[in-house]
């Protein structure tokens, strides 16, 4: 068995396909395509547990397998909803829709604003749930904020039981330890969490194994744990609110205290202006996050089918 194959018992975990049903579409449909070990138990190689999580997302948002199964992996990315951007622009119900749970948060009904906001991300799922309510939502809520329509304290109960919301949908998904590992957190005096929360969603969905580390870590303590968890890559969140002009040099500071082969992201609203810099992948939006992810799996994913081929070289 290779080392980086999954049993049957992992791939349930990891897709929440249950066996029976992995089973079934062996038989019907010839995919997956387990080997056999020693024992004669099933072992998948990590890209069909890849491609099994994605069917098992497609699924959920309506699309029946017998016709997944068969499709291309083209056919099959462009079904994924970050590809159809016309399904997730903002329509004049959805603003409507918006603009009732921020109402709510200035009627200081948290209760009803929890209970609207379950109900909207059992409509729309996980995904569309961040990318389509709480990425706007925040937006507007930091407008406000600005503008002196929102209190500080109607700010903090919005963000407190956005958060809660959201880290209830991240437990509830299936555990992962498919690369890349990413470390998320926040520089000091960035205490913005829901930025870091709406990656983690995102990233966890596709399968990536993230290590939340919260807000405000020095750099020397990001630098350790990233040793710590040897993290592939280590995600910061900058909100609009953090000084633009200390950014870059923090950044640079941090690439440095890094091993050279962990990636640097940087995301959020507060790197959207700011110059590209030599090894540091700068991510101005959520869809850019999760491009970023399939570009490092495809990136070394390539490394490793070359240094596999090395030694059959020589």
């Amino acid at each position: 068995m290779n080392p980086l194959d999954f049993n049957i018992a992992a791939v349930e975990r990891e897709t929440g396909l249950s066996k029976d049903v992995l089973r079934m579409w062996e038989r019907r449909y010839g995919f997956p395509t387990p080997s056999r070990d020693g024992n004669g138990e099933r072992c998948y190689p990590g890209e069909q547990v890849e491609r099994l999580r994605l069917i098992k997302r497609l699924m959920d948002q309506g699309h029946r397998p017998g016709k997944l199964i068969p499709a291309s992996s083209e056919e099959l990315a462009t079904l994924s909803p970050r590809r159809a951007k016309e399904q997730h622009r903002t329509t004049q119900a959805d603003s409507a829709e918006l603009a009732e749970l921020l109402a709510l948060i200035k009627q200081h009904d948290g209760i009803a604003y929890q209970q609207a906001m379950q109900q909207r991300l059992g409509r729309q799922g996980l995904q569309r749930f961040v990318q389509d309510t709480v990425a706007p939502l925040t937006c507007r809520v930091g407008e406000a904020w600005e503008d002196g329509s929102f209190e500080v304290f109607e700010e903090h109960l919005f963000t407190e039981l956005t958060k809660r919301l959201l880290r209830q949908a991240i437990a509830g998904l299936p555990s992962s330890r498919l690369a890349p590992r990413v470390l998320l957190t926040s520089v000091p005096e960035e205490q913005h969490v829901l930025g870091l929360l709406m990656v983690e969603a995102l990233l966890a969905l596709e399968g990536a194994e993230c290590i939340p580390l919260g807000t405000e870590m020095p750099l020397s303590e990001i630098s350790r744990a990233a040793a710590a968890h040897r993290a592939d890559i280590v995600a910061l969140s900058f909100s609009i609110a953090y000084p633009a002009r200390q950014t870059p040099a923090l950044l640079q500071q941090l690439r440095h205290l890094l091993p050279g082969t962990t990636a640097l992201w940087a995301g959020g609203a507060g790197v959207a202006r700011l110059p590209s810099q030599a090894g540091i992948e700068l991510l101005a939006s959520l869809e850019a996050a999760v491009l970023a992810l399939q570009a490092w799996r495809a990136a070394n994913s390539a490394a490793n089918s070359a240094a596999n081929l090395a030694p059959n070289s020589a």
